[in-house]
């Protein structure tokens, strides 16, 4: 199967199988930050949109922890940035109908929470389609030490993902069940 067939695939389960008991263990995140020796409190997220995980339990948690969250607009050309943003932030619905912070204050994140349609055991990931993550995560990578966690459900693991030299592999992936 190529991308398109994947994504397609994924997508209508993941809207059947409607996951919503489905969390993440903040247990997971923590130990990746301590094994990473992440020492920046900025974590930059998703607002969670067509059914992918939902980390605003997850955002909450880190903000008790005294860490900033951010979230991604969307610019030209497939590009985005992150902004500061709270969990009692207002949020403004994008062209893609996807909420985004209303701020105008870049932050670049130390942790970045990613969403995924599908992945595989190497770490490799299939987006949307657009390349908005794997453009943002080289950009960021020169700027500065960033760990990229994927977030998904185990039923989205597939055997191999078809992957050129624009995708990204990312340094974890964690499902409902394990890293």
């Amino acid at each position: 199967m190529n991308k398109f067939q994947i994504r397609k695939k994924m997508l209508k389960m993941r809207r059947q199988n409607n996951y919503k008991n489905s969390n993440i263990n903040f247990g997971y995140i923590l130990e990746i930050l301590k094994k990473e020796k992440i020492y920046g409190k900025v974590i930059g997220g998703y607002y969670p949109y067509n059914y992918e995980i939902d980390l605003i339990k997850i955002f909450k948690k880190f903000e008790r922890m005294n860490y900033r969250i951010s979230l991604p607009k969307t610019k030209k050309n497939f590009k985005m940035d992150f902004f500061n943003w709270s969990t009692k932030d207002p949020l403004e619905i994008n062209k893609y109908g996807i909420p985004e912070p209303t701020s105008n204050k870049v932050k670049y994140p130390n942790v970045l929470l990613v969403p995924l349609v599908a992945f595989d055991k190497n770490l490799n990931r299939i987006g949307y389609g657009a390349g908005f993550y794997d453009r943002y995560i080289k950009k960021i990578k020169k700027i500065k030490k960033i760990v990229t966690i994927g977030l998904a459900y185990s039923f989205q693991q597939i055997n191999k993902v078809p992957v050129n030299k624009h995708d990204i592999k990312l340094d974890y992936i964690i499902t409902e069940k394990k890293i």
